[in-house]
């Protein structure tokens, strides 16, 4: 984030001492509190000059969510393949399909670590700013002290929608200290968030440095900081966390309310707008839509990488294709018509519905545009060759595991230059919050405070009308907007990391997780082919849902090592 030549400075003082911060942090019995001992940097050094400070609060970024593989290896599954959304032959994700999370390792016990450590490097930041000596140095003390409260309330947003209340920690402890605290209440975690958040929006709104403003946001070698769009995003999805089924039994208008307006106050900053086109929304540096990413090199395509041994298709070159879509998903997306053939799309429903002009024996034709940006499906051109998905074709195999279980690859997360012998590179970003996500927020609240208002078609149709798509049609119900709003979600942010999070906090879990996945079975028939939907294997079904799943357990080696003060939730 830094100019190259501070960088390479910086990595000659700073490594080191970084990564044995770092193994030190792994190492501890209770890593999440501990104090970092045996550095051959001690704290007084680092907190004695401006830019080591600066640079070891850097390395709280390093603890954030940063990608969609992630679940096994460091770069497969994704918890798209916990939902409906997809599945595929990711070993980790089994005992959680099978609702022993307990066992899970992946996502359940790893995340709770992680942002503890990212909690520990912003705690002794924040503790230790104001002894550093910050007179005619670059910095600005008030920005570094705004992104560590930005970053303490992403980890802990993180943490509450996993787990609910946790342990609330704001300061770093002493070895001799006991750390065995109690559990915080949800509501407590909450307004803790909120509290970091106002805090750190109040600094960014006022404070300048030589690479921030508040006008300006970050200079562009400083681009994936927090902004104050971005603080205001953080809170506009914990409000709405809050205001959702899971923490609003009741059915409470007036969370509903303040989650509509922490969204609206992004929507009138008249700062941010869609991406012009869907297909490479996850592709390009910088975008209007953006409002936080995280900052990413191109992606490398190796055997052992998210691209060759997890998304393509190895009739593209891929070691393994286990991200695979499935039907259950692409029957989300509308069937529409057009008056000609190239003409605009006029009219759209979904393929269920009667006069939709859905044909199952040609299922591919006249769909949303977003299918067409987000799936790979059979006899589809890509990369100068036609998809073929059935038993023989170079991108199906029964009785392999490298290939789809359900005749699908993923599109959105495979730019189409990735293949066997190319050396081109492609971002894929992690997007953190876009401006898609603020709008639906806002139509979605609004919709449960007050029904399907005029100014809640106004914004998913800005939505839906930058793919192409005609606005939904006039008069629906309140009942009924929530299910077009859900729907919508469901297709714009598919394979992005918000499927498996949206269905928890609705709490559809038993409708949505444990319906019976499909997959769509094609066979040759001569020069023609025939479409039927079956179940995918039973290996990769959902067994029932249950009321428990909805907050994953306290780590059991967290529970057992804390004397009986840290409360495991319901069920667990």
């Amino acid at each position: 984030m830094y100019n190259s030549n501070l960088k390479v400075m910086i990595k000659k003082i700073f490594t080191c001492c970084l990564l044995l911060v770092l193994f030190a942090q792994a190492g501890c019995k209770k890593d999440f509190l501990q104090l970092d001992l045996g550095t051959t940097l001690p704290e007084e050094k680092v907190f004695s000059d401006p830019l080591l400070t600066t640079r070891y609060a850097d390395n709280a970024y390093n603890f954030m969510i940063d990608d969609y593989g992630r679940l096994q290896d460091t770069y497969k599954g994704t918890t798209g393949q916990l939902t409906d959304e997809a599945t595929g032959v990711v070993n980790s994700l089994s005992a959680i399909w099978a609702g022993n999370y307990l066992v899970a390792s992946t996502d359940i016990a790893s995340t709770y670590t992680r942002m503890y450590q990212g909690i520990r490097i912003v705690n002794t930041v924040l503790t230790n700013l104001d002894q550093v000596p910050w007179a005619g140095s670059l910095y600005n003390p008030k920005i570094v002290r705004a992104q560590m409260l930005f970053l303490r309330g992403m980890f802990y947003f993180e943490l509450i929608k996993r787990y609910g209340g946790v342990i609330i920690v704001d300061r770093p402890f002493t070895p001799t200290e006991d750390i065995d605290l109690p559990r915080s209440s949800y509501e407590q975690t909450a307004s803790f968030i909120l509290k970091d958040l106002t805090d750190a929006e109040d600094i960014l709104k006022t404070e300048s440095s030589a690479n921030y403003s508040p006008a300006t946001d970050w200079d562009a070698g400083n681009y994936g900081r927090p902004t104050v769009g971005a603080v205001k995003a953080l809170r506009a999805k914990l409000l709405m966390l809050d205001a959702s089924p899971l923490h609003n039994p009741t059915g409470d208008i007036a969370k509903w309310i303040l989650a509509a307006s922490a969204s609206k106050e992004i929507i009138d900053m008249n700062k941010y707008a869609l991406h012009g086109d869907y297909n490479t929304l996850l592709n390009v540096d910088t975008s209007p839509e953006y409002i936080l990413i995280k900052v990413r090199a191109p992606r490398q395509f190796t055997g052992t990488s998210f691209l060759g041994d997890f998304v393509m298709s190895p009739g593209s070159g891929g070691a393994q294709g286990l991200l695979n879509p499935t039907q259950n998903h692409v029957d989300l997306y509308e069937a529409v018509k057009r008056q000609t053939t190239n003409g605009p799309i006029v009219s759209s429903a979904p393929i269920s519905a009667p006069g939709s002009g859905y044909d199952p024996q040609n299922p591919y034709a006249n769909r949303d545009p977003r299918f067409y940006a987000n799936i790979i499906y059979h006899n589809m051109t890509w990369q100068g060759r036609q998809i073929q998905m059935y038993e023989g074709g170079a991108d199906f195999r029964i009785g392999t595991n490298t290939f789809t279980r359900t005749r699908y690859y993923c599109k959105k997360l495979w730019p189409e230059i990735y293949r066997a012998g190319a050396t081109a590179r492609s971002l894929i970003n992690y997007v953190y919050f876009r401006y898609a996500e603020v709008l639906l927020n806002y139509a979605e609240a609004l919709n449960e405070a007050n029904g399907p208002s005029a100014e809640v078609y106004g914004n998913i149709n800005l939505v839906r009308a930058r793919a192409g798509m005609p606005a939904l049609p006039a008069g629906l119900s309140k009942n009924d907007m929530r299910t077009r709003i859900q729907n919508e979600r469901a297709v714009e942010f598919a394979f992005e990391d918000i499927r498996w999070w949206d269905i928890m906090r609705w709490k559809k879990g038993p409708e949505l997780v444990s319906q019976t996945l499909t997959a769509m079975n094609v066979t040759r028939n001569g020069t023609s082919f025939i479409y039927s939907i079956v179940p995918v294997e039973a290996a990769y079904q959902r067994m029932p849902f249950q009321e428990r799943q909805y907050l994953y357990p306290i780590p059991l080696t967290e529970v057992n090592k804390s004397k009986g003060i840290l409360v495991q939730n319901p069920g667990w």
